[in-house]
């Protein structure tokens, strides 16, 4: 697929669908960022508290953890709430994992000190990307986060909390073609389906990569982690302008 060639929603298969955030969005919170990739929607939200888990106390540092959930009418179908089924799923355990670890490789939890930091995600609306979206969303709250406890004197003023950003995004061969961001059409069908998460610096946290239908070569995995890279530096470029950008106020990709 050439750069003229376009897929079924208008895009080259190097361009993200429209991003945007929203700081403050929840108006609760010591950060919280809604964020938008095309139709999908996750509302982020940072709690901060003093104290870490019984098995971190007396260490010295800090902890963070995420939480995430799909609203049980983020799909075309309605879905019940796992808290009314009494069992968490597989799948939400396995991405709240994901964020987590995402948010915790660019985290100094030494500066951090004994506080703890939870990244609630809720999907309101699913299209593809949901967990992208999400470690792409939590980084910006987690951010707000800890300027509101530097400016509180929980953690110590001047101390690096946050050795870098951190985002993700989808990757995928369908068709044949390699294409960014790949919305739920495109995802179901897809031969090979990846999920990238990178820091702002361009380096690689975790890589989430399957053969759906068919099995993919070297040049195809090469190929697809440049696509990735390419999204996640424009992802954390529209991290630092979000920010920047006064609460309230949404800042588009």
């Amino acid at each position: 697929m050439t750069n003229s060639e376009l897929r079924a929603d208008g895009r080259t298969f190097d361009q993200l669908r429209p991003v945007s955030m929203t700081r403050g969005w929840a108006g609760v919170g010591e950060g919280s960022v809604l964020v938008e990739f095309g139709d999908t929607r996750v509302l982020c939200v940072a709690s901060l508290t003093e104290g870490v888990p019984r098995w971190r106390k007396g260490g010295g540092e800090g902890w963070v953890t995420a939480e995430y959930a799909m609203l049980p009418r983020a799909t075309s179908e309605r879905s019940q709430r796992e808290s009314v089924k009494g069992k968490i799923g597989g799948r939400t355990q396995e991405i709240s994992r994901l964020i987590g670890r995402s948010l915790r490789a660019v985290i100094n939890v030494a500066a951090l000190g004994e506080n703890t930091i939870v990244l609630d995600c809720d999907v309101l609306r699913a299209d593809g990307g949901t967990r992208t979206a999400s470690v792409t969303g939590a980084y910006v709250a987690l951010a707000d986060a800890v300027k509101w406890g530097v400016s509180q004197g929980i953690m110590t003023a001047g101390a690096k909390v946050l050795t870098d950003s951190v985002s993700a995004i989808s990757v995928g061969i369908v068709d044949g073609a390699p294409m960014l961001d790949l919305p739920y059409a495109e995802d179901v069908r897809a031969q090979t389906d990846m999920n990238i998460v990178q820091t702002g610096s361009g380096a690689f946290i975790e890589v989430q990569g399957t053969a759906e239908h068919a099995p993919f070569n070297r040049e195809e995995l090469g190929d697809l982690l440049d696509l990735a890279s390419i999204g996640n530096a424009r992802l954390a470029d529209l991290q630092r302008r979000c920010l920047d950008a006064p609460a309230g106020e949404t800042v588009t990709l």
